[in-house]
């Protein structure tokens, strides 16, 4: 019996850029659940038709991406989100992150790059991997929200738990961080697995955010 192609919506206010990505997907064997020409949509199509990831734009009317993720991502049974930017909309990426996103891609990515990327994130990963991604959650951190969660919260991690989470934060995978502490990927993935549930986080996007934020990591300062 064949696998049940991954669902995909579609929110961007450019009609030809939906279309393009629609073409994109359905050439890759993905079925697309819906286009959304404004945030408000996305919203409306996310909760009646349950799509595993969506692909969201930042600036469009009605409502943003940004809060559009927000209410996207408090459904029961949420479907990933995916933000679509462009370098100029750097300043929303983050905030876009600690929206619910389970991280983002550049407009202007290879095909193969927006497949991959819906493919982790609707396996419960997170887009932590190119480089352009750990550059901006650096520079975003650096601006921590006002109820910032105390270095507290993370007294209930193991010392090699607080490495794995602060290389996780650095942007390591798990292969990478394997090699790096001289253990099996499996370990590691067992580790990651543990401290997201002692810190009730989603996914390897909350812990990075949660680590910039509590000050276990300092943006270009070395471990």
């Amino acid at each position: 019996m064949a696998a049940t192609a991954l669902r995909v919506l579609v929110a961007d206010d450019q009609e030809l850029v939906r279309a393009g990505f629609c073409v994109i997907l359905e050439a890759a064997g993905f079925a697309v659940a819906g286009e959304a020409a404004d945030g408000a949509r996305a919203v409306s199509l996310a909760a009646s038709e349950r799509p595993d990831v969506v692909l969201m734009d930042i600036r469009m009317p009605v409502m943003d991406g940004l809060e559009a993720t927000r209410r996207i991502t408090a459904l029961p049974s949420a479907p990933k989100v995916v933000i679509l930017t462009t370098f100029d909309l750097d300043d929303y990426v983050y905030e876009a992150l600690r929206a619910g996103a389970s991280g983002f891609l550049l407009k202007d990515a290879p095909r193969g790059d927006l497949i991959a990327a819906i493919r982790v994130a609707a396996a419960g990963d997170a887009l932590l991997a190119p480089s352009v991604t750990r550059r901006l959650i650096e520079a975003f951190a650096r601006r921590p929200a006002a109820a910032a969660p105390a270095p507290s919260k993370l007294a209930s991690l193991t010392p090699r738990e607080r490495d794995i989470l602060r290389l996780v934060a650095r942007g390591r995978s798990n292969a990478e961080i394997a090699r790096e502490l001289v253990v099996s990927e499996a370990t590691v993935k067992t580790h990651v697995g543990h401290l997201l549930a002692k810190l009730d986080l989603r996914d390897r996007v909350q812990a990075v955010i949660l680590a910039y934020e509590t000050g276990a990591v300092i943006p270009g300062r070395p471990d």
